[in-house]
């Protein structure tokens, strides 16, 4: 429930966004000549959406700012909202953060700014559109969304309402990447032929066959299936491990390939568009047991100009080939050939991409100016794409022709169908 303070606080920044000629539920963050630097209204008010592994880290991360004050968290366990509710009150020597369990309880309040949305993949999307109509903006962890649709309707949900979001693909924050993409997209390795992307193994295992087990107290195991498909709980379905169930997300080629697939679509200067057929190739997915994405990748994305990008098992990389060179990224470290190639820098008039120097900071830095940030929901929703794309081939274990402006196949009804999924009542997009 919104208190009437907070209220006020909503309805007169509101006054002011409309006094002068903006959008009517842009950020409530006031210009510091108002108010002064370090006054409550020109911090950045946030919630926090999931705040087990990974979503913790991100709320931690958004503490780091003293332009950031967090007041609530929400998670379907209880663990670990008390957890981060004490890591937030800890923070902030008071006790004055809200816990909640259902998401909706913060995407709702009248006094916060921005989300930070780390819930397991199946739920990325519902949260952040509800954060945009509610006038919120939103740091969204990586893959953006679950699906091509649910993608699609989020980017335009964000543009509709004028929001912020940032996707959690973070290194395109990191110096080595940006160098190489600029390296790519200005011929400095000749005319680019191939792509190529390698991403870890499974790091998890289950066994060939499984019983249900009892829902631990405590948690809110129906919430957190939500969309999905009802299945009986095992402790092996959810936290970190959901990563290996199609039903919530899409194995490695999600969990890694949102990464070095992003930069690949960053040096083929395809952030608004995307391959047009999609090749399977020596791929296997389980055939017994709770897991169902695959334990081995291998696919190939055909791009418009001929560029071919393959997929598989295999290292933590992103390798660029051209006719006069390569280029070769992983997490701090940049590799090529010529290796002179290293130590080039980017001249004035050649082409630079976008500089952000930490993903965090980038974000709080746009909610302000309210100019996009580095991986965009557009950006995002590209890169899950060909994540997205590449399993869909795999499954169906034939080729599939796209069209990346329609966002379509081409006369394959079977692979449109996979698009989107089926929700449970009340949580269709």
């Amino acid at each position: 429930m919104v208190q009437p303070k907070q209220m006020k606080r909503r309805k007169f920044l509101k006054g002011l966004a409309a006094g002068a000629g903006v959008f009517a539920v842009g950020p409530t963050i006031v210009p510091s000549s108002l108010f002064g630097a370090n006054a409550p209204s020109n911090q950045i008010i946030m919630g926090a959406i999931g705040v087990g592994g990974r979503g913790s880290s991100d709320m931690r991360a958004m503490m780091g700012s003293s332009n950031v004050r967090m007041v609530a968290v929400c998670d379907v366990e209880k663990s670990h909202r008390d957890r981060a509710k004490a890591s937030v009150d800890g923070r902030y020597k008071n006790k004055d953060c809200r816990a909640y369990n259902d998401f909706r309880e913060i995407t709702r309040r009248g006094d916060i700014d921005a989300v930070v949305v780390g819930t397991p993949d199946h739920w990325h999307v519902l949260p952040a559109i509800d954060a945009a109509k509610h006038g919120m903006d939103s740091f969204v962890e990586k893959p953006l969304t679950l699906t091509i649709r649910g993608g699609r309707a989020l980017a335009d949900m964000v543009s509709r309402y004028g929001r912020i979001l940032q996707t959690g693909s973070q290194q395109r924050s990191a110096g080595e990447f940006r160098k190489a993409c600029e390296l790519v997209r200005n011929g400095y390795i000749g005319e680019l032929k191939e792509v190529h992307v390698g991403i870890p193994g499974n790091n998890k295992r289950c066994g060939a066959t499984w019983e249900p087990q009892p829902v631990p107290a405590g948690f809110d195991y129906d919430f957190w299936l939500g969309p999905a498909p009802w299945e009986p709980y095992h402790q092996q379905r959810c936290h970190y491990q959901f990563r290996f169930i199609l039903d919530y997300s899409g194995g490695q080629v999600t969990n890694w390939g949102a990464h070095f697939l992003d930069i690949a679509q960053w040096g083929l200067g395809m952030d608004d568009s995307g391959p047009v057929e999609i090749i399977p190739g020596d791929c296997r997915f389980p055939t017994s047991g709770l897991f169902t994405t695959a334990t081995k990748v291998d696919f190939t994305c055909v791009y418009a100009n001929g560029v071919r990008l393959t997929c598989k098992t295999g290292g933590a990389n992103t390798r660029f080939v051209g006719t006069k060179g390569w280029v070769d990224v992983s997490r701090g470290r940049l590799r090529t050939e010529p290796g002179s190639l290293g130590s080039v820098s980017i001249k004035p008039g050649e082409i630079h991409l976008y500089r952000s120097g930490n993903h965090v900071r980038n974000f709080l830095e746009c909610i302000r100016t309210r100019k996009q940030p580095i991986c965009n929901a557009e950006v995002g929703h590209r890169s899950a794409c060909i994540c997205h794309l590449g399993n869909i081939a795999m499954i169906l274990r034939r080729s599939v022709r796209w069209d990346p402006k329609a966002e379509r196949f081409i006369n394959d009804s079977e692979a449109d169908r996979m698009t989107c999924r089926p929700a449970r009542v009340p949580w269709g997009i």
